[in-house]
């Protein structure tokens, strides 16, 4: 991998991973552009890099009002941590539930079945983008209902709600996390923090999902056309950019998100969400 096509993925990662347009869908676009093979252990380990990256920008950049939020006393402690567990609770239940259940369906849980090979098809994704492209313009036009609290029962749906996103390619997570939140009522910067402290108990098991997958790579074999004893080492470096760059990106990410949301600008993400849903049938 060539160090431009090392930087678009790592920008690519960092700004589709925090805004609500869905990174899965850029990034793969992006890795069929390039000639990339997304299968392939360096691109694996890379894509654990740049989510490690992407989780560090939203403590860095929440962790002030987390603080005030969840850190206030005690009983503000454990009356958010009961909110993220009931949430993280049903994303559990709905998600590898509607995971198991399309793998069974579709495969007759035949093995070596990769439920990412079914919805990495580009109708699919174009389809996946436009409901959330929807479902956030919606929820604009409700963001005047913005005077309930997070109770949780409203953070369960949200959290049934990042379920749903978990084996579709393109319905972005954070895109429909936060609708669901302003839907309902809950103020706008509530939903947001809330939705990416989600993204903060969510992301450790996506990257031990992805280690693993780099981890056969290497049981398999697939490392030696690099050279014996310095495979990993080979990787490290590059991977290590990717991540300060998808850092990087995404804190820029957020500050936008954080200003659109102010500034009722929302709805302008579920237009990009429409308009990409477009190009990707298109390319795809």
């Amino acid at each position: 991998m060539s160090f431009l096509q090392l930087f678009i993925l790592s920008i690519v990662q960092g700004f589709a991973e925090l805004l609500p347009v869905s990174s899965s869908a850029h990034v793969i676009m992006a890795e069929k552009w390039m000639g990339l093979d997304p299968t392939s252990p360096e691109l694996t380990m890379l894509l654990v890099m740049l989510h490690t990256g992407t989780m560090f920008a939203v403590i860095v950049y929440f962790w002030k009002s987390w603080r005030a939020t969840y850190f206030s006393s005690a009983s503000a402690f454990r009356s958010n941590v009961l909110l993220l567990a009931a949430a993280t609770a049903l994303t559990g239940i709905v998600g590898f539930g509607l995971l198991k259940g399309i793998t069974h369906v579709m495969s007759k849980d035949a093995p070596g079945f990769e439920i990412e090979h079914l919805f990495g098809n580009a109708k699919l994704m174009a389809a996946a983008l436009a409901a959330a492209g929807v479902l956030i313009i919606v929820s604009s036009r409700l963001q005047a209902r913005q005077h309930g609290t997070l109770s949780i029962g409203k953070a369960m749906v949200i959290g049934a709600v990042q379920g749903l996103c978990l084996p579709f390619r393109g319905f972005s997570r954070s895109g429909a996390t936060i609708s669901a939140g302003i839907a309902m009522g809950v103020p706008q910067r509530r939903a947001e923090e809330f939705s990416f402290a989600l993204a903060v108990v969510l992301t450790p098991a996506v990257l031990v999902k992805e280690g693993w997958r780099f981890y056969q790579a290497v049981a398999n074999g697939s490392l030696d056309h690099l050279e014996h004893g310095n495979s990993l080492l080979h990787l490290l470096g590059p991977s290590l950019l990717g991540m300060l760059l998808s850092f990087l990106a995404g804190l820029l990410a957020l500050r936008w998100l954080s200003r659109w949301l102010e500034q009722g600008r929302w709805h302008f993400f579920g237009a990009y969400c429409l308009l990409a849903s477009l190009v990707v049938l298109y390319l795809g």
